[in-house]
């Protein structure tokens, strides 16, 4: 399997309401493009999850502790966990990968 950034983006462009797009699944593991507008408006999620940053900049806010992120970093938040992007870029486009069990995986 395989997708580039293009492609991602053109999957997320066909519906220009649309924030997030999936575009792979495997097992418990999924990939989807995130590209918020002006506010994350996230909740938390059932699975742990990997952000890898795209293109823009912010800051990230995960279960209280607020950090600066920029191109090719990665996030990690586990599951259940509150976390949003705020004060990003127009252009800030990232990869999510949830994966492993509800819940989340034991430490």
């Amino acid at each position: 399997m395989q997708i580039s950034v293009d492609a991602a983006l053109n999957r997320l462009d066909q519906d220009k309401i649309q924030l997030f797009a999936k575009v792979m699944e495997h097992g418990s593991m999924s990939v989807e493009i995130y590209r918020p507008q002006k506010t994350d408006l996230q909740t938390p999620h059932r699975q742990d999850e990997l952000y890898v940053v795209i293109s823009g900049r912010g800051e990230f806010l995960n279960n209280g502790k607020r950090s600066a992120f920029s191109p090719g970093d990665v996030l990690f938040v586990p599951a259940g966990v509150e976390h949003r992007f705020e004060n990003f870029s127009d252009d800030f486009v990232t990869w999510v990968i949830f994966y492993g069990p509800n819940g989340g995986e034991k430490p």
